[in-house]
């Protein structure tokens, strides 16, 4: 008998030192004001959100199955994914861009055409336990390590107001996706349209509903989500810069 009981507790030690561990990443849907999102909730002190763009020789990855697959290699996989700012046609970032410690484009504060001059812009700077927005101004101020970085535009939600220049009748609607996280930096929630919405229905959602003091706009024109919890990995045109949370394969 003892002998029986040892070998089932061996067992069943096995069966926890293998299984997954629960992530701090979860993704749902969400109805609000007649428009549908998708979310997904990263904990920042239990997940470690990081950029990527290109490999080690220079090689944008520009989808989430060529991401995933280099990740394989290393015994890692995606948990979550979204494209995480603007580019060049070269997929080179617009703006400030942070990956591993290295600064690959500097801050641009000056206003400019489309989104992302629309100021004020900001900059979603991930440091060990924690995710921040930042209105780009007080980024310049502050000047915080971050350890990944990408800079976009307009932000949705400046400390707790929506961009002053959102209109509450505007027509201008497409899919959209961006992200805002809370004062400590512990929670981000990265947001996706599953409809097109102006710019004022997409600040609410992430100041009325998520109660978030920060929030900023990632794109309109490329929006797309990479959520296995949902089955889901939307295809398209090649991005620049992805955020992404991964885990051992």
């Amino acid at each position: 008998m003892r002998r029986a009981a040892l070998a089932l507790a061996a067992i069943v030690l096995a069966g926890l030192a293998t299984a997954p561990r629960a992530r701090a990443v979860e993704c749902r849907g969400l109805d609000h004001d007649g428009n549908r999102y998708t979310l997904c909730e990263v904990d920042a002190r239990a997940e470690t959100l990081r950029l990527y763009r290109a490999d080690a020789a220079g090689l944008v990855y520009g989808h989430f199955s060529v991401l995933d697959a280099a990740l394989a290699r290393a015994g890692r996989q995606l948990v979550f994914a979204m494209n995480a700012g603007m580019y060049h046609d070269d997929r080179a970032p617009v703006g400030y861009y942070v990956e591993d410690g290295r600064e690959e484009m500097r801050v641009v504060p000056n206003a400019g055409p489309g989104n992302f001059g629309l100021l004020p812009n900001g900059i979603l700077c991930l440091r060990p336990g924690r995710a921040d927005v930042i209105e780009t101004r007080d980024f310049l101020e502050c000047r915080p390590g971050c350890t990944h970085a990408t800079q976009s535009g307009p932000m949705l939600v400046i400390d707790g107001k929506l961009h002053p220049r959102f209109l509450p009748d505007s027509t201008s609607r497409y899919v959209r996706n961006g992200v805002g996280t809370s004062a400590d930096g512990a929670r981000a929630v990265f947001a996706i349209s599953e409809n097109a919405v102006t710019f004022h229905e997409f600040g609410r959602l992430f100041r009325d509903v998520l109660r978030l003091p920060n929030a900023l706009f990632l794109d309109g024109n490329v929006s797309r989500l990479h959520a296995p919890a949902l089955g889901r990995s939307d295809p398209g045109r090649r991005m620049g810069p992805i955020v992404a949370v991964t885990a051992p394969r």
